[in-house]
């Protein structure tokens, strides 16, 4: 038959072992002697300390070899240690939520719940947060530090690509003539600058401080003016939002763009860094869905069709849809933007961008002259138009 715990032990015995009490509100260590009876009690000599209801007990981090423990009924500092790994062992048995505030042994699930609620919290930020912050802190960046960022960039890109701005005269009019008139129809001022590079990759892409680039591997697919003006609309379109910015500040984390502004990095390795971000970075679907419907409207206003935009993407990436999960790509669907770019296509009703003759010379303009060297030819990359 079984007996009970006071039969076994009376209350009225402390029970010996090294013992040391801190009652959290000095600093003093006292050694005690504990009474295991219907409570802990805690004994300095004939004077009881403190009484600690089991169900209150915790363990609290400790040295290997210590029991140490606090309640949650005393005081928020107060802690026992117990040296006595027999006695130890008997405290552990009475104090059944002993472990409940403890990770990994108690308390299981409200890890758990912690950690998901914590995964949860940087996905919103990453989802929400960041975008957030990129829209609020791109209109504060100086046009200064943008057009620094800009020109760092421009030598990233030409070193990367491998790549010279094509300088055939005729092309380069002809070509001057293209862009302005795409410019006016976008209300750009003049400062945008822009030039075709001598590069295979069929790309195009537009660097902060207003700088627009056409690679020349593009234009060889290009069959038309309409074609070429589209892709130019689509990249000011991504210089008048500041997508480069907002993209920059997205992707390193505004901690970085603020050390950036405020001194605290500093130095061209810096700036090298965020250009090489950019270069190498794809703007957001939502950036690329925006910059559509500003080339949309461009073309529009200059009274040609934007369908033939749509036709040369599609020419030089082909059909995407099964290529991958395509709500993780940047860019929407290439089949997408043609099919967008068709439904809102007009007949053309302004005069073509350039003569026969001026396209001509816009495909020759990166013809190397007698004596050039080869026109760079660095490795295709995924187009960023």
């Amino acid at each position: 038959m079984a007996m009970d715990r006071e039969a076994r032990e009376p209350a009225s015995s402390p029970t010996d072992g090294l013992a040391t009490y801190f009652d959290g509100a000095s600093s003093r260590r006292r050694a005690v002697t504990l009474g295991l009876s219907d409570q802990l009690t805690i004994r300095e000599g004939d004077r009881t300390l403190a009484a600690w209801a089991y169900g209150d007990v915790r363990r609290a981090d400790g040295p290997s070899g210590i029991l140490r423990l606090s309640c949650l009924s005393a005081p928020a500092l107060a802690r026992l240690e117990v040296r006595d790994a027999a006695l130890a062992a008997r405290l552990v048995e009475r104090c059944a939520s002993i472990d409940d505030n403890t990770p990994g042994r108690g308390g299981v699930a409200a890890v758990v719940g912690w950690s998901l609620a914590a995964a949860a919290s940087i996905v919103a930020v990453v989802l929400f947060g960041l975008p957030l912050a990129a829209d609020r802190l791109t209109p504060l960046v100086p046009d200064a530090f943008e057009r620094r960022l800009g020109e760092v960039a421009d030598a990233q890109v030409k070193t990367m690509f491998d790549a010279r701005v094509c300088d055939n005269a005729a092309g380069q009019r002809a070509f001057a003539k293209l862009v302005t008139a795409i410019r006016q129809a976008a209300g750009l001022d003049t400062s945008v600058q822009s030039g075709v590079l001598s590069s295979s990759i069929p790309n195009a892409l537009a660097l902060p401080g207003g700088k627009v680039y056409l690679f020349d591997g593009l234009l060889a697919k290009a069959e038309n003016p309409d074609e070429i003006a589209g892709v130019l609309a689509h990249e000011l379109g991504h210089l008048k939002h500041r997508d480069n910015i907002r993209g920059l500040i997205h992707d390193s984390g505004a901690s970085f763009l603020i050390g950036l502004l405020f001194g605290d990095i500093t130095g061209s390795s810096a700036l090298i860094f965020a250009s090489r971000t950019m270069v190498t970075s794809s703007h957001s679907r939502e950036a690329e869905q925006n910059a559509d419907s500003f080339a949309i409207d461009v073309m529009h206003r200059l009274g040609r069709p934007a369908k033939p935009t749509g036709e040369l993407l599609f020419r030089v990436t082909g059909k995407e849809g099964g290529k991958g999960l395509s709500i993780l790509a940047s860019h929407p669907l290439t089949e997408d933007r043609l099919a967008r770019m068709s439904r809102e296509d007009r007949a053309p009703s302004g005069p073509p961008l350039l003569t026969a003759a001026e396209w001509r010379s816009l495909k020759s303009i990166c013809d190397a002259k007698p004596g050039d060297a080869k026109p760079g030819n660095a490795k295709p990359r995924d187009t960023k138009i």
